[in-house]
């Protein structure tokens, strides 16, 4: 048996699944009753046969037509029920397991997109992708082997009532097997518990491993580090095949007495019953009835062990599930609906502070008191020094995470306020790190905007791209907007990918658009076209972080952020001649930039 908690806890999901998939699982406990019966039940027919047809044929030396004709169909009659339960409990049982995987898979992905970005960063993705595959799998593999259970239930009664019915003498001798494989069973369960649970754990560890190796594989090659990595993902795995390995050296330990018992048992049956047979007690038939009858009861007492074996693995990846779905800290919505803003919207930022939480639990405060103002219409550049907070501003205006106190509202409203749905379908965000899909630039674009009411046309998809100026390079790919560009948009380039998500942006027609550096890769003179596009444009309020001095000039007004503080705002012409600290940040920007530029020249030379 596994020990007390694992085995509640399993027994905790079993009834939840059950809850879930009602229907399913009772038709397949059904099948598996009928097959459980009609197995047991193949025992006395068999006795019988053999009293009535089989022994007076050995008798008289021939078989009447009509006795083999009743034989085969009473046997034919038995086979078939066992057949049609068979076919039950598995189908059902099929659909029962697989179902529930794919609802708590919703369940958890669901989960994931509604949990806010704070959580995520506290949990590494290979974990995430492991909670949604292998630990969902794991908590709801005990449903293939559970009806089953049930149905061995009902054969090792209806055996039981069949086998003291026949003889009481030789039942007494066969049941004699069933403490020993009931204790056997019990160390096997106490033995697999720990094993199993360890191995899903591994499990985790080594997909966490591999995602990370994986997603920063131009990391690990550029820094020619394969070799580490390589050993880091194979001490994981050794790990793993360690556990696995342990778990196979239990099975081979326990599961060949398991499956001797009963054969032993079976031999004194016929041992005694033969003695019983020379003294006339019983029948040679009711011999052949009890020993195919004890073969039969060591099928209840394995199918049941395989559901405890199950328990375990059942615990540990409902445990690690759960731990998902009971999250707390989803973002709360109120139910203001935002007005149309023709003009762009007013972005107003009051009090913000924002903590973050460091692996090791300590609390660090990246930005304090944040104050802005960003007029309808306007575009406001923020400018800092690497590290001075401007990426968690940006993320704060758009309500990726909420401040630790202050606030954020656009005409007037508070962002926290804003109905499900309300703030994406005003404010676009481009982030510094452009993520493209496996798709075609068509997809990338319009993404969620295919069907409905707010399905865009390919006119509005060219328009978006020539304000994003990347019409010329995508009317030059192989087949325009139906080209695929590759996971991750490998097939283009930084600069490309950038202006594929403006335009992804820009389509939808946003009233506020932030763009935290996500010009960074663009040429300098299409990145002054595309804000300047942007500057000029009606009904957008821009707020963009900002490095090069052609785009911060652009700006109606500067925000300088450093350590997290507003430490001065105006023109850039104001903040030049006023700010010395923004003034040398702007001068080494442009010195980087030229420096970069001149290194281009002379590698295309």
């Amino acid at each position: 048996m596994p020990d007390a908690p694992t085995f509640r806890e399993g027994l905790t999901v079993v009834a939840r699944g059950i809850r879930d998939e009602p229907r399913t699982f009772a038709l397949a406990v059904v099948g598996s009753a009928v097959f459980g019966a009609s197995l047991a039940g193949s025992g006395w027919v068999l006795g019988q046969v053999t009293d009535r047809y089989l022994v007076p044929a050995f008798r008289a030396g021939e078989v009447e037509a009509g006795q083999a004709w009743a034989a085969a169909g009473a046997m034919a009659l038995v086979g078939t029920l066992t057949a049609i339960g068979v076919i039950v409990r598995r189908g059902y049982a099929t659909v029962t397991q697989y179902r529930l995987q794919a609802r708590y898979r919703r369940s958890v992905s669901r989960q994931y997109l509604r949990l806010p970005l704070a959580w995520h960063h506290r949990h590494p993705t290979g974990q995430l992708l492991s909670n949604a595959n292998a630990d969902v799998e794991a908590a709801f593999a005990i449903f293939a082997p559970l009806p089953f259970s049930f149905g061995v239930v009902v054969m090792l009664f209806v055996a039981g009532f069949s086998m003291f019915t026949a003889d009481p003498v030789l039942a007494s001798v066969a049941f004699v097997v069933l403490p020993l494989l009931v204790v056997a069973n019990g160390f096997y369960q106490r033995a697999m518990a720990p094993r199993v649970a360890h191995a899903q754990q591994l499990r985790a560890d080594v997909s966490d491993v591999a995602h990370e190796s994986f997603e920063g594989a131009l990391v690990v090659k550029t820094l020619g580090r394969e070799t580490e990595e390589t050993e880091r993902f194979a001490a994981r795995a050794h790990e793993l095949r360690r556990a696995n390995v342990s778990v196979g050296r239990a099975r081979a330990a326990f599961e060949p007495v398991i499956e001797a018992l009963p054969t032993l048992g079976t031999l004194v049956v016929l041992a005694v019953g033969t003695l019983r047979v020379s003294s006339g007690a019983i029948e040679a038939g009711t011999v052949v009835q009890v020993a195919y009858q004890l073969t039969l009861l060591a099928f209840p007492v394995r199918a049941i062990g395989w559901v405890l074996a199950e328990l375990p693995r059942a615990a540990v990846g409902w445990r690690r599930v759960g731990s998902v779905l009971d999250a707390t800290g989803r973002m709360q919505h109120g139910s203001a609906a935002l007005p149309a803003a023709p003009e762009g919207r007013e972005l107003v930022v009051r009090g913000l502070d924002h903590d973050v939480v460091d692996p090791d639990g300590s609390v660090q405060r990246l930005l304090h008191g944040i104050d802005m103002d960003v007029p309808a219409g306007s575009t406001v550049a923020v400018v800092g020094s690497t590290g001075s907070g401007k990426s968690t501003l940006t993320s704060l205006l758009v309500r990726l995470v909420d401040p630790v106190s202050g606030r954020v509202s656009l005409d007037g409203t508070d962002v926290r306020d804003v109905a499900p749905g309300g703030l994406s379908a005003s404010v676009a965000y481009v982030p510094q790190t452009t993520f493209v899909f496996d798709d075609t630039v068509r997809g990338n674009i319009t993404l969620g905007l295919e069907d409905g009411p707010l399905a865009v046309g390919d006119d509005e998809v060219w328009a978006a791209l020539r304000a994003a100026r990347a019409e010329s390079f995508v009317a030059a790919l192989p087949a325009g907007l139906d080209t695929r560009v590759g996971e991750r948009g490998a097939s283009l380039s930084g600069g490309q990918r950038q202006r594929l998500a403006i335009a992804r942006a820009l389509v939808r027609r946003p009233s506020v658009l932030v763009l935290d550096d996500a010009t960074s890769a663009v040429d300098p003179t299409v990145e002054r076209e595309i804000l300047d596009g942007l500057r000029d444009t009606a009904g957008v309020t821009v707020v963009v972080v900002a490095y090069r001095r052609s785009t911060i000039a652009l700006a109606d007004q500067v925000v300088h952020v450093e350590h997290g503080r507003v430490v001065d705002r105006g023109t850039h012409e104001e903040l030049m001649s006023r700010d010395e600290t923004y003034r040398h940040l702007v001068e080494a920007y442009a010195r980087d930039a030229a420096e970069r530029e001149k290194l281009a020249a002379g590698g295309k030379g």
